[in-house]
């Protein structure tokens, strides 16, 4: 098949692992695959190189921007339409927010075979004004008019979408998003190594996060509820791991509280650094307000750490309440607290649940189910069968 991806940044994120594995599996498979993105920006990190050894052919359109700015988006709709019509891909595969509304507009509006989007994440939630609310709503509505499946990388992501009253039942599926299992149970860095590393003494228990600092991945949450973890779990050590644009305010709140020695904020590190990181943490916590699918959770479970997050988005169909993790209600730093401590105080049922989330991630990410799967749906869609024009 000829393919065609469309994603709006190449940043630092599981939206754009999940793309660069899926372009690299397809340029293997036989296929002739491009990746279209937009200018790459910002301290999120850059995911260009692994792009670029994916075997896709990487094609850059500076109007393709995240932000809401219609005179430029009408143009960046312009130049995708031409793009596709020089192109000519059987498939266009859109991914995240702009490029997905844009990108399929033009897909649509050139006849292309079979117009696919991923929902990676939503676009819309609680804590936006209601007029931002919905002019997303509304405009997530009016591209699934234009495209013939909508695959939710969990069933979290579909349900949001059907509630809104965005695409037809037929367009649904839910495809997990996929990852090299092996290179997190093996990362070949010990536990004593990474916690010398980062001056992290190896008998004290380590709760971290593994996200891009914004505010809706919580960080700040973790912040609030430190003062009674370190009351109720002596010598715990927070390890903070990532990058992004509420760095400096987190940076400037360790400071401020005095928590520095006892706080460790390693900032952006590399892909492959990631699995090494899990390494030194005891319990890994998301308590995102926000979240398709979380790959730091699989990660985590893949590495053997315990997990315990926030009842948000796609985070239950990982971190499976008394299964394989311990949830908390959005927002509830008190319960998520209470979370994290039990895990320390329960080492039997924690050993138990990271034992079952090793097995449930081995299962159900492996990266090979998620490329057949891709190709089972684009197969369907020329066919004609599900979706719709």
């Amino acid at each position: 098949m000829d393919i065609l991806h469309v994603i709006t940044r190449l940043i630092l994120g599981g939206a754009q692992q999940n793309t660069i594995m899926s372009c690299a599996a397809q340029v293997k498979a036989g296929h002739r695959v491009g990746l279209v993105y937009g200018p790459i920006y910002g301290p999120e990190g850059s995911l260009l190189e692994e792009a670029r050894k994916s075997g896709a052919e990487l094609i850059e359109v500076r109007t393709m921007l995240r932000p809401i700015l219609p005179p430029t988006d009408v143009v960046c709709y312009a130049q995708l339409r031409r793009l596709i019509r020089q192109w000519r891909p059987e498939v266009v595969h859109t991914h995240s927010t702009k490029a997905g509304i844009v990108g399929r507009a033009a897909a649509w509006d050139e006849r292309v075979p079979a117009v696919i989007h991923t929902i990676h994440g939503l676009p819309f939630h609680e804590r936006q004004l209601a007029l931002v609310h919905g002019l997303y709503v509304r405009s997530e509505r009016w591209a699934a008019k234009r495209c013939h499946r909508l695959l939710g990388v969990t069933q979290a992501m579909c349900d949001a979408f059907r509630e809104n009253r965005i695409g037809e039942p037929a367009q649904f599926d839910v495809v997990p998003s996929g990852m090299d299992i092996s290179s997190f149970e093996t990362s070949g860095v010990t536990r004593e190594e990474i916690r010398r590393e980062l001056g992290i003494p190896l008998d004290v228990p380590v709760v971290g996060i593994v996200a891009r600092l914004d505010k809706l991945k919580g960080q700040d949450d973790m912040l609030d509820i430190f003062p009674e973890l370190a009351r109720r779990l002596p010598g715990v050590r927070l390890l903070i791991v990532g990058g992004g644009w509420h760095k400096k305010a987190l940076e400037d709140r360790v400071k401020a509280e005095g928590l520095g020695p006892n706080v460790v904020m390693t900032g952006l590190v590399p892909p492959e650094r990631v699995a090494a990181m899990f390494r030194a943490i005891d319990v890994k916590v998301l308590p995102s307000y926000q979240e398709g699918q979380p790959r730091t959770m699989v990660q985590a479970l893949l590495s053997g750490c315990a997990i315990v997050g926030y009842e948000a988005g796609g985070i239950p169909e990982i971190c499976i309440d008394g299964k394989t993790g311990r949830l908390a209600p959005v927002g509830d730093r008190k319960a998520l607290a209470d979370a994290v401590v039990w895990m320390f105080e329960h080492p039997a049922e924690r050993e138990r649940m990271s034992e079952a989330g090793r097995v449930y991630a081995r299962e159900r990410f492996d990266v090979r189910a998620m490329i057949r799967r891709l190709e089972e749906i684009y197969t369907e869609a020329l066919a004609g069968k599900g979706g719709g024009r």
